[in-house]
Order: structure tokens, then C-alpha cells, then sequence
């Protein structure tokens, strides 16, 4: 690292801990922490069983794949996500999230093969909300699905 660089990091993280100590941060309400584990609990028990099976017919069919929770984090709304690659193709990921405006939100990330003559970027979008006791397997199949369909048709 640069002198330079270093000083503007330390210029920073110095200003940031003077606001932060002017500005205690906030903490949860117990609804908060209710509403976080409700979730966690509903990404767990609903969506990635349903990500789980995609994952083993992807694997099946010869791509590469994972699947990602993170449900018991204090600093990060929980989350379970299916990151996919195609043979030949570039990883790509669906993720559901807690957003405590919407309830669980999903949101893809399709990577297009730069072979193809297209930029190696993702275009991300937002799939669907829904509230938190609302997610059913069949809505998270249908979410996934449309995911899976924007991949393969991008690779």
C-alpha cells in the first residue's frame, strides 16, 4: 500500500469513529428481533430445502452450484442464496433476504458468457416480495425457476 493510500484509509476510519461516537447506534427493538428470527426461521425451514433439491439437479445435470445461509448473523439480515454455474458459464446467484420494509425480498444476479459477445457483467434485479409468513415452497420454486431459465438462456 501507498503512503497516500494509507493516509486517506486512516482519514477514514477517523472520521467515521467520530461520527459514530456522536451517534451511538440504535438498537433493536425486541419486535426487531423478532422479526428477524421469524424469518431466519422461514428461510430455513422453506426456502432452502427448495434450493437444497434445485442444487442436487443442477449437480446432476452436470453444473456446478452451492447453496449460502446466513441466518443466525446479529450483523446482517438473515439470507439464503443459490449461487449456479452452468457448464461454461459464469457464476450467477438468487438470493432471499430479509428487508424489514418488505418481508423476504429476492434478488438475482445473472452473469452472461463473455464469449457470447456480451460485457462479463451481471444485470441484477429484484424477483418478488412477499411477507414473512407468507413464503410457501411453491412461491420459492417459482422465484428459482424463473432464475435458473435467465441463466442458461444467458449462457
Amino acid at each position: 500500500m501507498t503512503d497516500e493510500y494509507k493516509t486517506k484509509l486512516q482519514a477514514l476510519l477517523q472520521a467515521y469513529a467520530e461520527r459514530a461516537a456522536k451517534n451511538p447506534a440504535a438498537t433493536q427493538t425486541p419486535q426487531d428481533q423478532t422479526d428477524r428470527r421469524a424469518c431466519g426461521e422461514r428461510l430455513r425451514s422453506v426456502v432452502r430445502p427448495v434450493l437444497d433439491a434445485t442444487l442436487a439437479d443442477l449437480k446432476s445435470a452436470g453444473h456446478d452450484g452451492a447453496v449460502r445461509e446466513h441466518t443466525e448473523r446479529e450483523d446482517a439480515y438473515p439470507s439464503v442464496a443459490l449461487s449456479f454455474t452452468p457448464r461454461g458459464g459464469l457464476a450467477s446467484a438468487v438470493i432471499f433476504r430479509y428487508d424489514p420494509r418488505h418481508g423476504i425480498v429476492v434478488h438475482r444476479e445473472v452473469k452472461q458468457a463473455p464469449w457470447k459477445g456480451r460485457p462479463a457483467t451481471g444485470s441484477g434485479d429484484r424477483l418478488g416480495t412477499i411477507g414473512i409468513t407468507a413464503v410457501s415452497a411453491a412461491w420459492v420454486e417459482t422465484k428459482t425457476l424463473s432464475f435458473i431459465e435467465a441463466v442458461l438462456r444467458a449462457n
